[in-house]
């Protein structure tokens, strides 16, 4: 969805736009602009107004975009906000390094900004039009 807002960042998205251009189900697609727009990576115009990019591409770190993603689908469960479902909770010695390593996995993405890995305008557009 970053991708083809990307190609056009004055334009203004709607989630029937986007879910017909991606191929996805519109009813998925409206929960992950809700969490990314909370986080100040797009703006949703109310009343049909669309999504669009809130800020330049190249001032939106890729490991921003990440946290966005995991309030929808935690990396495990045990990520889960209301804690998930884990058995020997107090016992795990993977949750602690699980946490180390999705702290590096952001810091490695925080290198490179949306700007950094875009794609020709024409390019995804046609790669979307194959899927």
């Amino acid at each position: 969805m970053l991708m083809r807002m990307i190609c056009e960042p004055e334009t203004a998205f709607s989630s029937a736009e986007l879910a017909l251009e991606l191929n996805l189900s519109r009813n998925h697609l409206t929960k992950i602009p809700q969490h990314m727009a909370r986080i100040g990576l797009i703006e949703i115009r109310r009343g049909g107004g669309g999504a669009r990019l809130a800020k330049a591409a190249s001032e939106i770190r890729l490991g921003d975009v990440i946290p966005a993603l995991l309030q929808v689908q935690a990396l495990v469960d045990c990520f889960r906000p209301e804690g998930g479902h884990c058995v020997p909770d107090r016992a795990c010695g993977l949750k602690s390094r699980l946490h180390q390593a999705e702290m590096a996995f952001l810091d490695h993405l925080n290198r490179s900004t949306l700007a950094d890995i875009a794609t020709a305008p024409d390019t995804i557009l046609e790669q979307i039009s194959r899927a």
